[in-house]
């Protein structure tokens, strides 16, 4: 898996020997949290506003709405060696940002009621776990009354797996912890490195050599170096014993989501997994499937409640027919009016520059440069090193898709999943169809411990992830190392397979144009503290939103008893009947407010916030529209997919009115159908300018063809204060509601796929805590 972020260290190595600008701090601790905890006039201003914003649009006599808590269950610190690494000035980075500037920033930048830490398990060493642990401790001690604190910070990590083909692909899945005790936290984190794998950078000796010069004046890469150092010399932890009973000081790996559930499984604590960035085309290879992890138990529906649907590196809402995503074997599809394969501009690449070579000839290295990309999956531009991003167009981008994720894989978004089934291969069993039934979120993935960066669209570089070479010479001094060198300019040459494992994070020109400073996850929870929001979070009465403070309820009204909420499940014998609600977000005023600059110090505001906070006015941006999606889960192997997602099934414009807008609606197809069906919803704010809305800003000729783009970059190559905004609906996306046809099926398919409680979890991972987790 995860070569690519032990490549980092090993890449690192060389451009550290091209750097030319040096920082002074070291990235040797978790930092120290300078602001105190915020007072209850400043901290509950927006919950008390949610609730406000409920009561004007519920009708008189409906039971009172919960206060909705808005956090970021995605944040990486410095601590992550990817984040580290682009901290580096060769990469324009700002220096070490560790876990104390998360519960700093979010708590006087950003303004949120809850985020999580979630730093790459494959670079975290005993020390830093331990480190983390302490900071996360330290910001929930400065909160204030547990039962009401102005913070709720929780402990996790990324467990961050890649697989080279399809079916060895599970992806990337944050663990989020509840408690913070040490009975509650394993000793160490679980990442999904293959044993043995740091080896490689062992024998580096340059790797210590250049670290010792540090006081010589190489700063921050001998520090760099310094964390390859500590993880190529943390051992493996040795296979075959209990989880419980290993050495504190080795690295324990799990190879697929299965394993990972039963390590976690052994410590007996209160855990969720949260897959994210499913179909980001950088990870994911071209082909990958979801149902793959419906699949010898890599999907278990009491530990994976969940799904990250947008985060600062994208949206993975959206599935698109159009987009084929071949891989190596398959024929090149044709491009359309709504997508361009890059295994075909790879063909038009080589047909410009055939020159005077035979037409045959030309055609012959055309349908090569064709299979060459292909097989390059995830970089086919590596086939032609000497080419620029402008060169491949829009090729293999979703180009009607809100802030898609780069090289959207379709069959792993979040519609998709909530379409496929999984069959029992012995049709006589009729045992349920496998579904995956989870909440949607939205977080930042943020990598310079800045919780919740959407408030505002500003300082593109410092409040997304974009990034790039610093200047033209490290440009050119670099390119051979990361993109090879060109062997005939008339000929596309093979990707070299040891060089994709790394090559795609320090591929950074193209990706910057699909950075976005990221979205917020929303909870409707009884009250502020940790237990309250967990328990929302497990019910799945939750909302992501792209960034801004956008309130949203979603209800079945004729469920038994009383109205279901976004993330229920129902039985009806009668057409469902919806309520949605919504309120756009606060305007923001410009700069910080009083409470922020008096916390911190000028110096610190500047550093963390950029010199704008979360500053709510007193006015809320409109709401455009409601858009209702409805999706019917497959009930026959290989029924096609694009007909049971019905996007946007329903729309209802809303009139332009600050205090909100509440439609309702029916399904007067399902009692017909028989079919069980999924309903969520999208709230969508009237347009403003967002950074990276109109991504690589493709031109068209009158065909529909791109004909050329402009790249939001992340180097020097895009001006420093380029924000490269473009008008954007900022949206809501709730959680889904299931609804089941009243039928002995409908019953059965619910005692399937119930969702656990956390009583029956702890009863299960007490009664697997004999012979697993090995």
């Amino acid at each position: 898996m995860s070569r690519r972020i032990v490549w980092i260290g090993i890449a690192a190595v060389g451009l550290c020997l091209l750097a030319l600008a040096f920082f002074s701090n070291p990235d040797r601790s978790a930092g120290k949290i300078k602001g105190p905890a915020r007072v209850e006039s400043q901290f509950g201003v927006s919950q008390w506003a949610s609730l406000q914003a409920a009561a004007a649009l519920t009708p008189a006599g409906a039971a009172s709405a919960k206060p909705i808590l808005f956090g970021d269950l995605h944040v990486h610190s410095t601590f992550s060696i990817d984040a580290f690494a682009f901290s580096l000035p060769i990469f324009g980075g700002e220096g070490a940002h560790p876990p104390a500037d998360a519960c700093d920033f979010a708590r006087y930048c950003s303004s949120v009621d809850f985020f999580s830490l979630n730093d790459h398990a494959e670079g975290l060493t005993p020390a830093r776990w331990q480190q983390s642990i302490d900071s996360i401790r330290q910001c929930n001690a400065l909160a204030g009354n547990p039962a009401n604190p102005d913070l709720v910070a929780f402990m996790g990590w990324e467990w961050t797996q890649v697989g080279e083909r399809p079916e060895s692909h599970y992806g990337h899945r944050n663990v989020i912890f509840r408690d913070l005790s040490d009975s509650d936290l394993p000793a160490r984190p679980v990442s999904a490195l293959p044993d043995g794998i740091t080896k490689r950078a062992r024998g580096l000796w340059l790797v210590r050599a250049i670290e010792r010069l540090g006081p010589l004046g190489l700063g921050e890469y001998a520090d760099f170096l310094w964390l390859t150092r500590q993880i190529a010399e943390t051992p493996d932890c040795p296979r075959g014993i209990d989880t419980l009973d290993l050495p504190a000081d080795c690295r324990e790996n799990a190879a697929t989501p299965a394993e990972l559930f039963a390590k976690l499984d052994r410590w007996g604590s209160d855990y969720l997994v949260i897959p994210h960035g499913l179909a980001w085309g950088i990870h994911a290879p071209p082909g990958a499937r979801l149902e793959n992890l419906l699949n010898d138990g890599n999907h278990d529906p009491a530990r994976e409640l969940l799904i990250e649907t947008f985060s600062g590196h994208g949206n993975g809402e959206e599935y698109r027919e159009a987009m084929p995503d071949a891989e190596a074997g398959d024929a090149c599809p044709a491009p359309s009016a709504d997508h361009l394969p890059c295994c075909w501009q790879a063909g038009e690449i080589m047909r410009a520059r055939c020159g005077d070579l035979p037409a045959a000839v030309c055609e012959q290295r055309v349908e090569e440069a064709k299979r060459l990309a292909l097989e390059a999956a995830e970089t086919p531009h590596r086939i032609f090193p000497d080419t620029t991003p402008e060169d491949w167009l829009d090729c293999d981008q979703c180009r009607d898709c809100f802030k898609p994720a780069m090289n959207l894989r379709p069959r792993q978004t979040a519609q998709y999943s909530l379409a496929v089934s999984r069959f029992a291969e012995d049709d006589a069993t009729n045992a349920a169809p496998e579904r995956f039934r989870w909440g949607f979120i939205a977080s930042t993935d943020n990598h310079t411990a800045r919780p919740a960066t959407g408030y505002k669209q500003y300082a593109r570089r410092e409040m997304t992830d974009a990034r790039g070479m610093a200047s033209p010479t490290l440009d050119q001094l670099t390119r051979p190392f990361i993109t090879g060198r060109a062997s005939d300019p008339q000929r596309a040459q093979p990707g070299r397979a040891e060089r994709r494992s790394f090559q795609g994070l320090f591929d950074v020109e193209r990706q910057a144009s699909f950075m976005y400073p990221g979205g917020l996850v929303a909870v409707h929870a009884e009250t502020r503290d940790r237990h309250s929001i967990w328990a929302a979070l497990e019910r799945r009465e939750v909302y992501g939103t792209s960034g801004p403070r956008i309130l949203l309820w979603f209800d079945l009204l004729n469920a038994d008893g009383s109205p279901a909420p976004m993330g229920s499940e129902a039985s009806l014998g009668e057409a469902p009947e919806f309520e949605v609600r919504a309120a756009g977000a606060f305007r923001q005023r410009p700069g910080c407010p009083d409470a922020s600059s008096s916390a911190l110090s000028p110096e610190r505001l500047e550093r963390l916030c950029r010199g704008e906070c979360y500053h709510p006015g007193d006015e809320r941006h409109p709401i455009a529209a409601i858009e209702v999606v409805r999706v019917r889960p497959q009930t026959r192997p290989g029924e096609p997919i694009e007909s049971l997602i019905d996007d946007p099934w329903r729309r209802f414009d809303c009139p332009p009115d600050p205090a909100g807008c509440r439609v309702r609606f029916s399904d007067p197809d399902f009692v017909a159908s028989g079919r069980s069906t999924v309903y969520y919803v999208r709230a969508l704010q009237a347009a403003t300018p967002a950074i990276n809305a109109a991504n690589l800003r493709s031109q068209f000729d009158a065909a529909g063809n791109a004909v050329s783009v402009d790249p939001c970059h992340g180097s020097y190559r895009s001006a420093f204060d380029d924000d490269c905004l473009a008008p954007a609906q900022e949206r809501a996306w709730s959680s889904p509601i299931f609804v089941e046809p009243a039928s002995a099926a409908g019953v059965a398919f619910r005692a399937q796929n119930a969702i656990a409680s956390p009583e029956s979890r702890t009863r299960a991972a007490a009664s697997a805590a004999r012979g697993s987790g090995r």
